[in-house]
């Protein structure tokens, strides 16, 4: 039996199911590629109680964060996104350097980097020991571990509470959530503040984004759930902001339950919005699987149509999100002969299921393919800025999602 992760109840009703994947990190090289792949199933469940959308935890997060491939500055984008949030929590919290900030996943340091350059104390707690090498060598002191409840309260008896806790593309992550949140409880003092930023449930099925559904990410949430989880830790959500990032993210402003202020107009703004969508439903979660079967139709159509009248198309970008969309769509190297990626850590290594073999940015010049196949096209308009010289060979740019268009 499958159980809700935050509830307990049996899982019984099917979000979507997308086949079987293999873990979308999990870059091979080149003496893999002659040895068997493990593949998982990606079958996202929601529950008929509380409304979690979930994946199971198939993968120990362990195995998936131990040795991570993720490395935030090489979006040059996202580094400013993270540069102008410190500023406004900055101004919004009355941050100084009386003030303590603390930042869970944080990376290669790619936020709390602006903090401590605001000479706010600052300390980053990431699972990933490659990853929070780059970090500490940025000037941001980092802790190697998992939070939870336990972990969290050792960290805080360690430094002190933080004023600002920082929880970004993190929440879904997690596999014990509830746990987590109380993780993020026990760093904060008691009149302080947590942000989380979350894709939002809302804008994923809008806009058909079923590539962000992968092993790393086992929860899928509203606002309406994410009220749910932090309520198991005592705290609340006092306000909210909508975000473009990730094709869409909500960023959450919560307060330990005894010293939070009144919620602001914006939650319940976006609860009803959430409610007219029919999220607050387990009704108003059916009929994404049929905007999936669409997004991959166009998609190989395309693809098989560009074979056919010999066009060459490869992919920029490997992030993980792609490598659901390939493996789903059954795309091999027949149809996208390669990637080319900013992050040297994969150069010269293959995407899994596919093995589509990924090169450096400079091979796409001297391809000179007819397509580019832009894999995170939520950071579409950055990418064309980078792109603009493949017009110069008459080449163009397409994405996938939230549909087919060729730019």
């Amino acid at each position: 039996m499958r159980s809700c992760r935050l509830c307990g109840s049996e899982l019984t009703h099917t979000f979507v199911d997308l086949g079987m994947s293999p873990p979308c990190e999990s870059y091979l090289t080149a003496d893999q590629l002659d040895q068997g792949e493990t593949f998982y199933p990606l079958h996202v469940r929601v529950c008929e109680q509380c409304l979690l959308v979930q994946l199971p935890a198939y993968i120990p997060p362990e195995e998936i964060f131990g040795h991570y491939a993720y490395f935030s500055s090489y979006s040059d984008s996202w580094v400013r996104h993270a540069e102008h949030f410190v500023e406004q929590a900055t101004a919004r919290l009355g941050l100084g350097d009386e003030s303590f900030v603390v930042e869970v996943a944080s990376n290669d340091g790619y936020l709390l980097q602006h903090v401590v350059a605001r000479g706010i104390r600052a300390l980053g707690i990431e699972p990933a020991a490659n990853v929070a090498e780059a970090a500490e060598a940025r000037g941001v002191p980092t802790e190697v571990l998992f939070l939870g409840e336990e972990t969290g309260a050792k960290v805080a008896a360690e430094h002190g509470a933080a004023d600002l806790v920082v929880a970004n593309n993190v929440f879904a992550h997690v596999p014990d959530i509830v746990d987590f949140s109380k993780g993020l409880r026990a760093l904060m003092a008691d009149h302080g503040t947590l942000s989380i930023e979350i894709p939002h449930l809302l804008r994923l099925i809008e806009g058909h984004e079923y590539d962000t559904i992968y092993h790393e990410h086992f929860s899928y949430v509203s606002l309406l759930t994410t009220q749910r989880v932090l309520a198991t830790a005592g705290l609340t959500v006092v306000d909210v902001e909508e975000l473009p990032t990730h094709g869409g993210s909500l960023r959450t402003w919560s307060m330990p339950v005894g010293t939070a202020v009144p919620a602001s107009a914006a939650v319940a703004r976006v609860l009803a919005e959430e409610a007219e969508a029919g999220l607050d439903t387990l009704e108003g979660h059916a009929g994404f699987a049929a905007s999936v079967a669409k997004v991959r139709n166009d998609l190989l159509e395309f693809l098989v149509g560009c074979s056919r009248d010999g066009k060459r198309v490869v992919a920029y970008g490997a992030p993980g999100k792609g490598n659901t969309l390939l493996n789903h769509c059954g795309i091999r190297s027949d149809l996208v002969e390669f990637s080319v990626d900013r992050n040297p850590f994969k150069h010269g290594r293959f995407l899994p299921g596919t093995h589509i073999p990924i090169h450096p940015v400079e091979a796409l010049a001297e391809a000179r393919p007819d397509y580019v196949l832009v894999m995170p096209w939520n950071l579409r308009r950055e990418i064309a800025s980078q792109l603009e010289y493949v017009r110069e060979w008459g080449g163009r740019l397409v994405v996938a999602l939230p549909e087919l268009e060729v730019f």
